[in-house]
């Protein structure tokens, strides 16, 4: 954090150098500045049939970010992020019956700096480009926030993206180190925990979560000099096209490429057709024993439509065959939060493992056309799972669930938002019936 505050420093000193009004300049850079942020309360209860009491936790939160205004493309900003336990006497007095999912590994309450950077923006140099620095919040394929529960994963990095080309984004990043976020507690290591989003090292998170860890340490509990991201993205009205590049230094290098299309249907004007393909190659490298042999592919695709309010699609994806005793060099690991599959559930994230084919089925209705601020997502995910995936017997999990969002019209910024899934074999002979409550004010 004192590199940061030590670049923020030196670059206000620059600027009351260059200008001799740069104190009003500067004073206003931050008069001008924007606060903004987001109120959340969350409810879950889940009713798991391996557990003697429903998993249960009420808690309030959000975050609080204040970002100034540029002076000569310059600016900075700050985010606090935290989780609180409420209404813990009306839930379980038994701490393994705490679902510890939207606070930290120990049930208890925490807050974090999650944000502290600074930023350039070089359009007055004639280029659309512009550098970050210091904690913020990163949403990339396989890097990324999974705001599932109350805090999300955070990251420190230096983000350098490009706009010149048109309909182009171009980006390079290095990302030292990672801050996760309580959807963490799900998961504690092995291979379900790598495949799912996060660590593969028992144990890490009760350790590391909603701290800024080195990308090495978190990931397979050896120190490393981070990730190294590259990108380019091209988005017209019918086209997205995204290429990434992940070199994470002694662990392994990742290719994530997404292909997006729309187009207009012959029949009819009113339906909207949509079809996606993905891909995910990695390959271990280095020292570190646990993922040094790692080759692994995963591809996915869903192809689907709209009609006015109402929307479908269907995908299907698979992950490389699964050899014995090679269980996680047939997986696909993502161990800072990147979670793009297709296929996978709200809780179910099979379809990295190795051997694995998944289906999905979703289909959402929006209310607007009826006066309704109102969308309901009813989906299906199937996941067949081979005998050497490392969990457990083969086996096909499955998992319905719904999702329903509601933004009432008296209150402005205000989402309501009700969400259940119901997995099966979700382990061996492992159910359960989730719901969440969530309520978001944003400001």
């Amino acid at each position: 954090m004192k590199k940061y505050i030590a670049l923020s420093a030196i670059a206000i000193g620059l600027l009351s150098s260059a200008n001799v009004q740069a104190a009003d300049d500067l004073s206003s850079m931050f008069s001008e500045g924007k606060a903004s942020g987001q109120i959340r309360a969350f409810y879950i209860n889940r009713d798991d049939n391996t557990k003697a009491d429903n998993q249960i936790a009420t808690a309030i939160g959000g975050h609080l970010k204040y970002e100034t205004a540029a002076y000569k493309g310059l600016n900075f900003g700050a985010a606090f992020y935290t989780t609180n336990r409420i209404l813990q006497s009306a839930e379980s007095s038994t701490a393994s019956m705490l679902n510890t999912t939207l606070l930290k590994n120990d049930g208890s309450s925490y807050s974090i700096l999650g944000e502290a950077f600074v930023q350039f923006n070089a359009k007055n140099l004639g280029t659309k480009t512009t550098l970050k620095i210091g904690r913020q919040k990163l949403n990339t394929p396989l890097a990324g926030a999974d705001d599932a529960r109350m805090i999300p994963n955070l990251f420190e990095a230096y983000v350098l993206s490009n706009n010149d080309i048109a309909n182009t984004t171009l980006i390079a990043a290095h990302v030292t180190k990672f801050a996760a976020g309580t959807f963490s507690n799900a998961y504690n290591g092995g291979i379900v925990g790598a495949t799912g989003g996060y660590t593969s090292v028992v144990g890490n998170t009760a350790k590391y979560q909603g701290e800024f860890t080195n990308m090495g340490t978190w990931a397979v509990g050896q120190e490393t000099d981070g990730v190294t991201a590259v990108a380019a993205i091209f988005k017209n009205d019918n086209f997205k096209v995204q290429l990434w590049d992940y070199y994470a230094y002694d662990i392994l290098n990742a290719v994530y490429a997404q292909v997006d299309a729309k187009w207009k249907c012959l029949l009819s004007d009113s339906v909207k057709p949509f079809a996606s393909v993905q891909f995910i190659k990695e390959d271990g490298m280095g020292s570190v024993t646990a993922v040094k042999d790692i080759d692994s592919m995963y591809w996915g695709a869903k192809v689907g439509a709209g009609i006015g309010g109402f929307k479908a699609y269907v995908a299907y994806s698979q992950q490389s065959d699964a050899k014995a005793g090679k269980s996680i060099e047939n997986s696909t690991i993502t161990p800072w939060g990147g979670m793009p599959a297709f296929t996978q559930g709200m809780v179910t994230r099979h379809m990295f493992l190795a051997g694995t084919k998944a289906t999905k089925v979703a289909a959402t209705y929006n209310f607007k056309e009826h006066g309704v601020n109102l969308s309901a997502t009813g989906y299906y995910a199937s996941f067949d799972m081979d005998a050497n995936s490392g969990y457990g017997t083969a086996r096909t999990a499955k998992e319905p669930g719904f999702d329903l969002q509601y933004y009432p019209a008296a209150v402005k910024n205000l989402q309501l938002r009700l969400r259940g899934n119901f997995p099966t074999e979700f382990g061996n002979n492992r159910d359960w019936n989730e719901y969440r409550f969530i309520a978001n004010y944003n400001f």
